[in-house]
């Protein structure tokens, strides 16, 4: 039986008056499609946020389904409404149903005549949303523990390996570990209970990859922003935050999720990650960060709860935890609201002001854009920015606007350090 399930991941897409991205995205579903939050509560038998987020956060019964078919069923439903009109289930007349593109199986319409009049903007996307509903099922196995398969030993050194046409050709041939994922008991079931015909096994193993490279994006940005910036993991031990984690990062979290760290930096002297965010889930990565560096040639992950400049007041002032050598931000969002930019606010100037060397992730190109304009504004020092060589090659839609063109986890990034000099703030003509 299907008992336990964790809870689905929730867009991020933020509303304007919150600091918590997951719940600025969840409220900013009802902007485009009214009603689409309340419908994923009862489809999770909830009855608001707050009971999400408690249990979430272990604080409630976690969520359970009579067996796999209720769960992935009531997983598909919360993607159902008419793309050209937001009609929901509920809202339909008698007797009429949603009816599902079926080149894409990604996205549903309440008559043909909606269909027709959305194809113009659908047609640009559907190549790609086929991947997404593929993938969206596919991503099961990330809770089950058949993802991430097993990496190998890098056969070059860090510098050498500057993408994923580099890292690729040290992996060998993924057949064996894909083909063993495809055979197991958990594809199985998945595709026995799924409310669409199991994909050919070419689909399947593309998707497998691509929700791998989801999971290994964030490890490898965050070797890039290492050497990037210059830092020795073979000189001294680092210590890297990840400020502003979210719950889809930490949810289901194991000890073990950087350790591509130790073939991308083989023989190192000891790197910490420490994770921390106002929306951490409890597991076993929450635990106390290391006062003294760990062991040599091994990845110490440990999470704190809470804004990154309560922690750095509650424990890295106090000595509590080690000051870094790097932080890193996935998609931090700051640039999408005043809620946002608010909570991000003392972070942003305590990282400018101390001297930091700082990387962050972005989704898109507009979203660099804006993003470059805040720090700017803020005087910030900005290194380098631009495409991120190891971005996310899977798909992600927005869920209550599907014909937007999907983008890609840590697609761009931005790289910066301390105040802008005095003489650039000149030229650029920055009031102070």
């Amino acid at each position: 039986m299907a008992s336990h399930i964790p809870a689905l991941p929730l867009p991020d897409t933020p509303r304007t008056d919150s600091v918590f991205s997951v719940l600025s995205g969840f409220y900013s579903l009802d902007s485009n499609v009214p009603g689409l939050s309340k419908v994923i509560l009862n489809k999770l038998n909830m009855k608001d946020y707050g009971e999400y987020r408690a249990t979430v956060e272990g604080k409630a019964k976690a969520i359970s389904f009579r067996n796999y078919k209720e769960m992935f069923k009531k997983m598909e439903e919360t993607f159902e409404f008419c793309t050209s009109c937001n009609t929901l289930p509920a809202n339909l007349c008698e007797g009429q149903t949603l009816k599902r593109c079926v080149k894409c199986l990604n996205v549903y319409y309440c008559t043909k005549e909606c269909q027709r009049k959305d194809w113009p903007q659908h047609k640009k996307v559907c190549k790609k949303l086929r991947l997404v509903a593929i993938d969206r099922l596919v991503e099961w196995m990330m809770f089950t523990g058949d993802l991430p398969f097993p990496t190998e030993k890098w056969s070059k050194s860090a510098a050498e390996v500057k993408n994923w046409d580099d890292w690729l050709p040290m992996q060998g041939d993924l057949t064996p570990r894909l083909d063993a994922i495809l055979s197991g008991t958990n594809m199985e079931k998945l595709w026995q209970n799924a409310s669409r015909p199991r994909p050919d096994d070419s689909d399947l193993h593309q998707s497998l990859w691509r929700i791998q490279s989801e999971f290994l994006s964030r490890v490898l940005s965050v070797g890039m922003a290492v050497q990037q910036f210059g830092l020795d993991p073979y000189a001294k031990p680092l210590t890297i935050h990840i400020a502003g984690v979210s719950h889809n990062e930490t949810m289901g979290a194991r000890l073990t999720d950087y350790d591509e760290l130790n073939n991308m930096f083989p023989g190192h002297q000891g790197i910490e990650i420490v994770m921390v965010g106002p929306e951490v889930v409890d597991g076993p990565i929450v635990r106390p960060p290391l006062r003294s560096f760990g062991p040599r040639q091994s990845v110490y992950i440990s999470a704190f709860k809470g804004l990154y400049h309560q922690f750095w007041e509650e424990l890295v002032e106090k000595e509590e935890a080690a000051k870094p050598d790097l932080v890193v931000g996935f998609h931090p969002g700051f640039h999408a609201s005043p809620g946002l930019i608010e909570g991000w606010l003392p972070t942003l100037l305590l990282l400018r002001d101390l001297d930091i060397p700082t990387c962050f992730t972005l989704y898109s190109d507009k979203e660099l854009e804006r993003s470059l304009q805040i720090l700017l504004e803020l005087e910030v020092h900005i290194e380098d920015s631009g495409p991120n060589p190891f971005a996310s090659q899977k798909p992600e839609q927005v869920q209550s606007t599907p014909n937007k063109t999907p983008v890609h986890c840590n697609s761009h990034y931005i790289r910066f350090q301390g105040l802008l000099p005095q003489e650039d703030l000149e030229e650029s003509g920055v009031d102070n």
